[in-house]
């Protein structure tokens, strides 16, 4: 959970190893669930989370069942596993909805109980934040596609060489910027690698490929600002084709490639 959530860049070796597991399982059936597919592997981690934490309390009341509680009439505690009442009582706790039909005893664990119902508390108060962490980043990743996409739809770099330098130089940098955040977004919050978009304009795995055709017609243009502006844009795009490569799509070693993979993980034709 703390790198999940609190480290600026790191994935919390269970949940990151979960999310992939989920991710080749949508991916063997044709991305099938499209969309659902990054939020399911979310709410799938959230429930480890909670089962992890339920078990791990249940060991600690284990040894105290059922001598450390006291039951409710009818309530026969021997009717039950030890083990499933451990467990019983660690889930209830942890939901803070109370301690229902049985209630600790023992002095040791009537102080362990409310400290379980407060990582409870902080369990979902944590699974909130994750998920409200996530759309920022969606949105901007969201933002850089339609930008991408535009261009490629008035045919912006078939025109480079009649737009002002200047201009060009702009555009370029903008881009440049937003690949870096879209780096950077992949660094903080890896989840959103699994995140598929129902609408192809809004995919940055198809409009990634026409950012290089960007920054190859600007490399080859006389201006000196445009093509210092290319190389920041290709620059960005490599460190970009890095942390995919790293992270994700293990294959490709030039950006083209590397983008390519990309989108073949998610089932997209580039620029198509």
């Amino acid at each position: 959970m703390y790198h999940s959530l609190l480290h600026p860049s790191g994935t919390g070796a269970i949940g990151g190893r979960v999310q992939t597991v989920v991710w080749r399982i949508s991916r063997l059936t044709g991305h099938r669930f499209g969309s659902a597919v990054g939020p399911g592997s979310m709410i799938t981690v959230v429930l480890l989370w909670v089962l992890m934490q339920g078990v791990g309390w249940a060991l600690v009341y284990l040894p105290h069942v059922p001598q450390g509680f006291t039951y409710s009439p009818g309530v026969n505690p021997v009717d039950y596993p030890d083990a499933l009442d451990a467990l019983y009582i660690s889930l209830v706790t942890l939901a803070t909805l109370g301690f229902g039909d049985v209630v600790a005893t023992d002095p040791w664990v009537r102080l362990a109980t409310p400290l379980e119902a407060l990582t409870g508390f902080a369990l979902l108060t944590a699974a909130l934040t994750w998920f409200t962490q996530i759309y920022p980043p969606l949105s901007r990743r969201r933002s850089l596609a339609l930008e991408l996409k535009a261009l490629s739809d008035v045919g912006y770099a078939d025109g480079i060489a009649r737009e002002d330098p200047v201009t060009v130089a702009r555009v370029l940098d903008g881009l440049a910027a937003e690949v870096a955040k879209a780096r950077i977004d992949f660094t903080q919050h890896g989840e959103t690698y699994y995140f598929q978009e129902e609408d192809p304009d809004l995919s940055l795995a198809r409009q990634l490929s026409y950012a290089l055709e960007l920054r190859d017609r600007a490399a080859a243009s006389p201006s000196p600002e445009v093509c210092t502006s290319a190389r920041r844009l290709g620059l960005a795009l490599e460190q970009l084709g890095q942390k995919l490569r790293e992270e994700f799509v293990s294959t490709g070693t030039t950006p083209e490639e590397v983008f390519a993979a990309y989108a073949t993980d998610h089932r997209r034709e580039p620029g198509r």
